[in-house]
Parts: structure tokens; sequence; C-alpha cells
């Protein structure tokens, strides 16, 4: 008789058990920085895919159906924009997808590396958070019931951004400037430069899908000669040889390893965004604070 009452209260009350929870809404990202943005926005509240994972470089990606498929089932698509994602707007017609797509990097102020358009804008902390504000808009639509959550995840990262771009700043303004001049593979680091003071040089320029010709390495190899630079890095997404070679040519020292295009696998030190640009101003400040 008890049973029968607490069930007949629980249905009174209108409570769900817990096997009829709100399912979580699933929010596909193109790739892994994308990916850990819309779950610090998202919380518990969505399932987030990420199309090209940890340590994987959108460039060159190539979509497999199972990407069709899984954009088909997705109830938001989060891209980058400015370029970025070459293979995108095919998956999205191959897959006949209805979910909306929100382009992160609405309201960014563009950088032009020679003609192209560098799409790389999460590298400035400033823009991450207009990412982080677009993603939440586009939540909010889809999701009203969410809202209030949304608001308050987002204040929380936002915070935490804050935080972030202090400890960039900090870290960069101790580097002499006659040493903040650094070569990394492929030009990825241009808003990084632009926000906080860092000179980057790159043989390859703001995508990865063509290898840098001989008369170019030979001319970044003067250049490293002329100015000094005191410090090679190497990235995560892209063969290091191309860096070593200039490194051995040059003298210059090569430092750790830089997380441009993606975020590392979860044991790794970038697993997330704030992670990843700490590891960076790290190694930054390691190899350039002092001789």
């Amino acid at each position: 008789m008890l049973r029968v009452f607490l069930c007949a209260l629980v249905l009174t009350l209108g409570l769900a058990p817990a096997s009829a929870q709100q399912p979580k809404l699933k929010v596909v990202a193109t790739f892994s920085i994308l990916a850990d943005l819309a779950r610090n926005v998202g919380g518990d509240r969505i399932e987030v895919t990420s199309l090209v994972g940890p340590n994987g470089d959108a460039h060159v990606y190539a979509p497999s159906p199972a990407d069709a498929r899984t954009l088909a089932a997705a109830q938001l698509i989060v891209e980058n924009g400015l370029g970025f994602e070459g293979f995108m707007e095919r998956l999205v017609k191959a897959s006949g997808t209805k979910a909306p797509v929100v382009v992160a990097s609405k309201g960014v102020r563009p950088l032009h590396d020679g003609n192209e358009i560098d799409p790389h804008a999460w590298q400035s902390v400033a823009n991450a958070k207009l990412y982080v504000v677009n993603i939440r808009d586009a939540l909010k639509q889809v999701d009203p019931a969410g809202a209030s959550v949304y608001d308050a995840q987002t204040r929380g990262y936002l915070a935490k951004l804050d935080a972030l771009e202090g400890e960039v700043k900090a870290t960069i303004a101790a580097i002499p400037p006659e040493r903040r001049k650094i070569i990394t593979t492929h030009d990825a680091f241009g808003y990084f430069a632009a926000a906080y003071g860092l000179k980057f040089i790159a043989p390859e320029g703001v995508a990865t899908d063509s290898e840098a010709s001989a008369k170019a390495i030979a001319a970044i190899i003067t250049q490293v000669r002329v100015e000094k630079v005191p410090a090679i890095f190497l990235e995560n997404i892209i063969d290091p040889r191309l860096m070593k070679i200039i490194a051995h040519e040059t003298g210059a020292r090569i430092g750790g390893t830089l997380f441009s295009d993606a975020l590392s696998a979860a044991n790794g030190p970038a697993s997330t965004y704030i992670d990843m640009m700490q590891n960076n101003i790290r190694q930054f400040s390691a190899a350039l604070a002092s001789s």
C-alpha cells in the first residue's frame, strides 16, 4: 500500500524518474578547441562531438561517411568560419542535416596573411570570449529551457578567460622586447602576435596543406640569422623535420611544442583551451625570457 501511495505521489507532483530525464543536446564542433569552448558553455545539458580530434589538422582533414551521419543527428553545429574548415560546406550538404550552424568567430576583426584571411582567431583570448558568447547565444536559441544554465556557465567561464588573458599579458611582458621573436611551422599565431606583442615567422602560410618552397625556407634561414631569432618551436599538428632543419642551419634553439590548431589528448599538457594557452606561454617564457 505504501509503495502504491509513493508512486501516486510522484505522479501527482509531476516528478519524472531518472531514466526519463531531459536528453542531452547533441552538439557537433568542427575541431577540438571549439568542442572545449562549447563544453564550458553547455555544461551537463549538452553532449559534444568533435569532428577533428585532438592533435588533428583541420586544414587537411578529409571527412568520412561517419562524419556525415554525426552531422545528420546533430541539433547544433559549431564551426570556426573565416575559411578554416574547407570541408564543411560539402559535408553539411552531404549529411542533409537540419541543425543550425553557428559561426563561432562572428564579430572577430579578421587579420590577413597576404591575400588570405587568417582563420586562427582563437589565439587571442579576447576573440575566444567572442566565440563563447556566440556559442551561448546559439545554445539558447536551440534550447531556450536551458538559457539560465548557459548564461551562468558563460559568466563563470568568461571570468576564467579574463584571468587567463591577464596571465598571458604578464608572461609576455616579462620577456625582453628584443627577444620576442620566434619561428613556428605555419602562420597560426597572427592574432596572438597582434594582441600580445610577439613576432612570429613561419615558412608555411596560414594553412598546412602545401609545403614551404626551398626559396621560402632559404629566406627564413637568412632572416633568422639577421634578426638573431632566439628560438624555433614545433607544433603538435605538423611534421617537425622542417623546423629541425632550420634550427640546424641557424643555430637557433628548439623550444617546446606549441598547440596551435588542436588540443592535446586528455592526458596531455593542452587538453583544454585554457591549458593550451598556458602551455604555449610557458614554452615562450622558457625559451625567450633569458639567453
